[in-house]
């Protein structure tokens, strides 16, 4: 006997129409009763049921649709991958109609098909086609985050060929209306200005504030506040807190106007150190801010840390100045790539000329772009590198005219020379990662020197086209020059010893020992200002009353409150007793001898290690070398392109375009990564 008689249908077998035809058990006698065998346990069988059609022939037919598939053929039985794939694929048209009314459920058996019922145990899936479950509220907060890092407008949820894409995709969502979609965003703003509110409240030093006024074509404008401080974890910061819409820009009240909204909004009255703006200020507006600081933060100063300009527009400024002061060079090497980028031929033949004259160059020869001043300075390295080729290229093509002279060349290597320590600087500000204020010393002071020399060079061309250049860093160094002298201070490498060093290249010998005092003066005057400051121990024994931890009567030495009494009379006597009044702090520092400079060099991480050993100046450190120069994104750099909110932002209620901005920048750069970093923080001071 076949082995294919041995066994009965699983389920009655429907036919085309439905109708149920029971399948006729076959007949055993008892030389040919079968052996019992285990019950198929592959999901395949919610699905499908096996026939016999021939003479030892069995076929699979789909429940759903009655197509029959090969299953066995005298001893030879075929596996199951094919029947897999008619129901996970989507071959079987009554899965795809269930797909469409129920996309929970797109491989289960129909609940009722003629007088067949029956309700599966399990959905099958495949690796490459993971299981999930429908949320519509996942769904609705991955359209806001979509919205929000990518600036796209919110009234794209209601374009129609999105909700047709996203219908596509899951018919059972209610794709969301504007409003919708503009409350979850402000939502998720919310939920993200929560934790930051946390880190800002447990943030053991002050914070530094950078000003970046945006335009608009609604003659308003858009100030960015971002707060940059060091945490608890000793941790450079970079927080940007608030986009505030001023409709008069360029009133003398705009700034300070929109520092006290930050200030408010996030409660940090008293804890402000600094201020950078930039954007040229009038004397009322000096003035106005000043008065701000001295208010806000009385102790440090009297108000005088405002910095009136960023370095990284000063760079462009005196960038764009230079290309000015030659602008008919600087065309001429334009249009010469120009001539050459532009066309194949014309390139082939400039690469066959370098390669017969063997002219080494290690920059890319391409046209510049004139929104980025970078661009515009590596285009004329790399044309200078290849003047030769170019000078050819006059000879051998005749419709190469205009070429630059070697005079223009010439004046070309003299521009970049003096850019290269811009270019330089620059690139150090658009790194990624956050530089501490000490680093700008350096490259400040060594421009200065540079620009002042050439300004004074004998060189009538040099001179005239460095004089200008000058002119416009001077005013950066003499607003700048003060805090950028303290933060290197703190820099146990270097103290006092290069600023001495500095302002003697710059000044002179006569000059320079008074400026040196000023910052000498100024630096003793911040630390006195900072013992006036509580500590985070005694504030926090302040706040836990005189009783604080040491109230066991059980310690050893009796009643504590005797013993702090007994300790104080003990430092009174040990300063009647001492003959001298001791060093402070800081004087200890800078009398120590310097670090050996090397280069990959942390420090703030250093002030980390000598908390303990210096506990004041330590948090004077961390404000000061928290100051930032630089108020523009690291991405906007080189640009030459004044910032300008965008029309469609711009019809935005500006709470709406604050939301929509701060989220994007807090999502890409998360708050906190842990609870951890909450209970780490120290007291604040």
């Amino acid at each position: 006997m076949q082995h294919h008689q041995r066994y009965s249908m699983e389920l009655d077998t429907p036919t085309q129409n439905n109708e149920i035809v029971p399948v006729e058990e076959p007949q055993y006698n008892d030389e040919t009763q079968p052996t019992r065998r285990r019950k198929k346990k592959s999901i395949v069988w919610e699905h499908f049921v096996i026939k016999p059609v021939g003479l030892g022939s069995r076929r699979a037919f789909c429940i759903q649709c009655n197509q029959s598939f090969a299953y066995s053929t005298g001893n030879k039985v075929a596996g199951t991958s094919h029947l897999k794939r008619h129901i996970a694929k989507g071959a079987c048209p009554h899965v795809l109609r269930n797909q469409q009314n129920d996309q929970l459920t797109p491989l289960s058996a129909p609940s009722k098909m003629g007088a067949y019922t029956a309700t599966p145990r399990r959905r099958f899936h495949t690796p490459q086609t993971p299981y999930s479950s429908f949320n519509s509220d996942h769904c609705r907060h991955e359209i806001a985050k979509m919205v929000l890092m990518h600036d796209y407008p919110l009234h794209m949820v209601e374009h129609p060929g999105f909700v047709s894409f996203a219908k596509s995709l899951q018919p059972r969502f209610d794709m969301v209306s504007f409003n919708t979609v503009q409350g979850d965003c402000v939502a998720t703003y919310l939920s993200e200005k929560q934790n930051l509110q946390k880190v800002l409240e447990a943030m053991p030093g002050r914070i530094c504030l950078t000003l970046d006024l945006w335009s608009s074509c609604r003659s308003v404008g858009y100030v960015f506040l971002t707060g940059h401080f060091i945490d608890s974890d000793w941790k450079m910061q970079s927080k940007i807190l608030n986009v505030v819409m001023e409709p008069y820009p360029d009133s003398d009240t705009c700034f300070s106007h929109a520092i006290a909204a930050c200030l408010s909004d996030w409660s940090l009255e008293g804890k402000l150190f600094s201020v950078v703006i930039n954007q040229p200020l009038s004397d009322a507006s000096v003035e106005n801010l000043r008065a701000l600081l001295s208010v806000k933060n009385p102790l440090v100063l009297d108000g005088q840390l405002l910095v009136g300009n960023c370095l990284a527009l000063t760079l462009g400024n005196i960038a764009q100045d230079a290309f000015t002061s030659v602008y008919g060079t600087v065309k001429k090497v334009r249009d010469s790539v120009k001539y050459v980028k532009t066309s194949e031929s014309h390139e082939d033949k400039f690469l066959e000329l370098k390669q017969r004259l063997q002219v080494p160059s290690s920059k890319v020869l391409a046209l510049d772009d004139l929104t980025r001043w970078n661009s515009t300075y590596d285009m004329l390295v790399a044309a200078a590198e290849l003047k030769e080729v170019f000078s050819c290229l006059d000879t051998a093509d005749p419709n190469y005219k205009g070429a630059p002279s070697m005079e223009d060349w010439t004046a070309v290597e003299t521009l970049c020379t003096y850019l290269k320590p811009l270019l330089d600087t620059a690139n150090i500000l658009a790194s990624p990662g956050v530089s501490t204020t000490n680093t700008y010393f350096h490259e400040a002071w060594k421009i200065q020197l540079e620009l002042a020399r050439a300004a004074a060079s004998e060189d009538p061309f040099v001179s005239s086209l460095t004089k200008s250049m000058q002119e416009i860093f001077d005013n950066y160094w003499k607003s700048c020059c003060f805090i950028l002298a303290i933060a290197v201070v703190m820099d146990p490498r270097f103290k006092m010893k290069l600023v001495e060093f500095s302002f003697q290249k710059i000044y002179g010998d006569e000059k320079a020992p008074e400026y040196v005092k000023i910052v000498d003066e100024g630096i003793h005057e911040l630390f006195l200002e900072y013992t006036t400051l509580p500590s985070s121990l005694s504030s926090t024994l302040v706040q836990n009353g005189s009783n604080g931890t040491v109230k066991s009567e059980d310690h050893q030495g009796g009643n504590a409150e005797d013993n702090g009494v007994e300790l104080m009379d003990f430092d009174m006597y040990i300063k009647q007793t001492n003959s001298q009044d001791p060093k402070s702090e800081l004087d200890q520092y800078l009398e120590e001898s310097l670090l050996p400079r090397v280069h990959e060099f942390d420090v703030v991480g250093w002030w980390r290690l000598n908390k303990e050993k210096y506990p004041t100046l330590s948090r004077m450190a961390r404000d000061v070398l928290s100051v930032p120069v630089c108020t523009v994104a690291q991405d906007s750099v080189f640009s030459n392109v004044p910032k300008e909110m965008d029309r469609y932002r711009s019809s935005l209620r500006p709470e709406t375009v604050e939301a929509l901005i701060c989220a994007k920048a807090w999502l890409q750069s998360p708050i906190v990564e842990d609870s951890k970093a909450i209970v780490k923080m120290e007291t604040p001071i």
